[in-house]
């Protein structure tokens, strides 16, 4: 009988195939959510995919990944806590030997809920704010949460629970990045993950208004370093820098199918989050194929795995082992082609993509092009919107078209 409690638990899988196994599950419990975030990274069309896993097809799933090899699982969405099931499939994982993680709104974290919660197993917990203020919390996730978010967190604090606050940061609250730090401070988080947004999803949509200047980000490292120094025992800081400000592209998922394995709340099996949005990729389904078949020999997860896809400039590039190629969602989403050179890398012949939108950022800082700029409202996640985007993909989809330049 296979020993679920130890990962890679499939004898000789990689021996056989030369893939090392997953060790990241992240499960997308449901598309569903109270906030309406401006950079949610879910896809524009979520309500094409309303249904999800039952609790019995979850344990499924958490049972074969951790076969398969995971060891660290994230439950996600949407926002997990509207399923309420959440308790079971945690204290099922905490079973299995999961490092869990809850990646939460903090709406609907109640006390008792987190007391059911530590009692299941939860490891830890990341919590999101929109940012230090109340007013611009609540204006870019559209709701009224900044209040509850604070109670959360102490909450948090008093079930013993280690916290990492989570911030999506962008031209709105970069100027605050020194007033969300102190913010971490204050409500005693171990980890603060900042987050620059990546433009993917419904933060691709609304680019024009999110992209920062050059000059503010390097103000906000400057900030970053300086608490690093003062603070960094007491709360670890992270700072991601968007890829957009780049010469060199990121391991995407440090490596297509060689970590990270998604699973949508439909089922969906997905190499990295935005994948869904990839036209040609038939994503298999938890439901229809196991699990060990999806991530060793699907085509979804093969396609670009290692280093044999690559076009030039990658294929003959020195630094290809060091990048893998960057992100395919990046190069489809800026060039029409998955698999081009990520037009971050400064040798891709597609880099004056990335170049131009940066130019836009800068050019939207002065006042004329501003006023500009404002006349495109901000574009929230909502089923209204998304409705609107899935019927648009369709007629898209009809006439055939694909890709598309920034």
């Amino acid at each position: 009988m296979t020993d679920l409690s130890q990962p890679g638990a499939i004898p000789g899988a990689q021996a056989e195939t030369g893939v090392p196994p997953p060790l990241w599950l992240l499960a997308e419990l449901t598309y569903r959510c109270p906030l309406h975030c401006a950079f949610c990274y879910n896809p524009l069309d979520y309500t094409d995919h309303h249904r999800e896993l039952s609790t019995a097809q979850w344990l499924n799933v958490l049972r074969d990944a951790r076969a398969l090899g995971a060891v660290q699982l994230g439950f996600s969405g949407g926002e997990p806590l509207l399923r309420d099931d959440l308790e079971v499939l945690v204290e099922q994982a905490h079973k299995l030997g999961f490092y869990t993680n809850l990646i939460t709104s903090g709406v609907g974290l109640t006390e008792q809920r987190l007391g059911n919660l530590k009692d299941a197993g939860l490891d830890h917990i990341q919590l999101s704010f929109q940012d230090s203020t109340q007013q611009l919390n609540d204006f870019l996730s559209s709701t009224r949460t900044f209040e509850l978010k604070q109670r959360v967190a102490v909450a948090l604090k008093k079930h013993g629970f280690p916290m990492v606050m989570n911030c999506v940061l962008h031209r709105y609250n970069l100027p605050h990045v020194d007033k969300i730090i102190e913010m971490a401070l204050a409500l005693g988080a171990e980890y603060l993950e900042l987050a620059n947004t990546q433009y993917y999803g419904w933060a691709r949509e609304n680019q024009p208004q999110l992209m920062p200047t050059r000059e503010q980000l390097v103000e906000a490292e400057a900030v970053v370093a300086r608490y690093r120094a003062e603070h960094g025992e007491r709360c670890k800081i992270f700072f991601v820098v968007p890829d957009y400000f780049e010469n060199r592209p990121k391991r995407c998922m440090n490596g297509w199918g060689a970590v990270f394995l998604g699973v949508a709340p439909d089922g969906a099996a997905l190499p990295c989050h935005a994948a869904r949005g990839l036209p040609g990729l038939t994503l298999p389904n938890v439901n229809d194929t196991p699990l060990r078949e999806i991530w060793y020999e699907s085509d979804a997860f093969n396609r670009f795995r290692g280093l044999q896809w690559m076009k030039e400039p990658c294929r003959s590039c020195e630094e290809k082992e060091r990048d893998l190629g960057g992100c395919r969602c990046q190069a489809f989403l800026l060039t029409g082609d998955a698999a081009n050179a990520d037009p971050v890398c400064d040798k891709s012949p597609f880099h004056e993509q990335v170049v131009k939108v940066v130019q836009r950022a800068a050019d939207a800082s002065t006042s004329a092009a501003a006023a500009t700029a404002r006349e495109q409202p901000i574009v929230f996640r909502n089923d209204a919107n998304s409705r609107r985007f899935a019927a648009a993909s369709g007629a898209a989809n009809v006439r055939g078209d694909h890709g598309g330049q920034p």
